[in-house]
């Protein structure tokens, strides 16, 4: 019975992190349903991360946003497990979500980043944990391949990048002017005209540096697909009408042995009386009719 359930929960591996059984549907479906909640929590973070920073807001409203994301997750990882039917196996084949339960719940409860190096350290830490787990519950969706589905994900995703600089860099005085900074960050271009100043934004634009990796080398590998696939599928065309005549032929040629082979039954004695006729040895043995 463990090692049935060892082997039911020895799945593939992501950053840490794996999906419930797929044998158990309860658990699959639970997965899914906390995947959203799960998503928004962490997202929530993230401007809790910077308004800590800016003290734009009491500091109980950053530690609240981190206990609620550490609180999802851990309902997630237990609910989950609880309905695969082993709870145990499936935390344990979740560390990053039992880490980043842990280092939000710490993040919440230590002191402002702004007069603690560790908490700051500690809350980059929880940050950079985080982006992996929202990619993670996003997967499904970013790897979709259509060009178009992942222009829209990266202009959405350069757009929340351009209000984040907007908000935190005080020479982007403009939304425009914080769009046109976030381009240029996640693109490495650095133009120089704009330029993070504030230990907010510079530590902003180190993510923005990492989503633009990543959301424009997939733009960039879906226009590229676009082109291979043209040719492999002009390619794949002449191949399959190759495949068809070949077909055809051999279709006709089978039709014919199966009419050969009706005919055969009828012309047999006729053509066994023609065949002893013909032979030699057809002597005094030889039926009259044959002589």
């Amino acid at each position: 019975m463990i090692s049935e359930l060892s082997r039911r929960f020895q799945r593939r591996s992501l950053w840490g992190l794996r999906r419930a059984p797929g044998d158990s549907v309860r658990g699959r479906v639970i997965e899914q349903q906390w995947r959203w909640p799960t998503f928004l929590a962490l997202a929530c973070t993230i401007p809790a991360f910077y308004v800590e920073m800016l003290r734009a807001a009491p500091p109980w409203l950053a530690g609240a946003a981190y206990a609620l994301a550490a609180l999802v997750i851990a309902g997630a990882l237990l609910h989950t497990g609880w309905r695969c039917g082993r709870a145990a196996q499936h935390v344990l084949a979740n560390p990053l979500d039992l880490v980043l339960a842990g280092g939000l719940l710490l993040a919440a409860l230590l002191p402002p980043s702004s007069g603690s190096v560790p908490a700051l350290a500690l809350r980059l830490a929880v940050a950079f944990l985080s982006l992996l787990r929202m990619v993670w519950s996003l997967q499904h969706l970013i790897t979709r391949g259509s060009l178009m589905y992942m222009l829209l994900s990266a202009t959405l995703v350069l757009g929340l990048c351009g209000v984040g600089f907007w908000w935190l860099e005080p020479k982007a005085a403009t939304l425009g002017e914080g769009l046109w900074l976030a381009f240029t960050t996640a693109a490495t271009v650095g133009y120089g005209d704009i330029v993070p100043s504030t230990p907010a934004s510079k530590i902003f634009s180190v993510f923005v540096v990492m989503l633009g990796f990543g959301v424009l080398s997939l733009v960039t590998a879906a226009i590229a697909t676009q082109w291979v696939e043209t040719e492999e599928r002009i390619i794949e065309r002449e191949i399959l009408r190759d495949v068809h005549r070949q077909i055809d032929a051999l279709h006709r040629e089978i039709t014919a042995l199966r009419r050969d082979l009706d005919l055969g039954p009828a012309r047999a004695p006729f053509v066994h009386e023609v065949a002893l006729a013909d032979s030699p040895d057809a002597g005094d043995d030889a039926p009259p009719g044959a002589r």
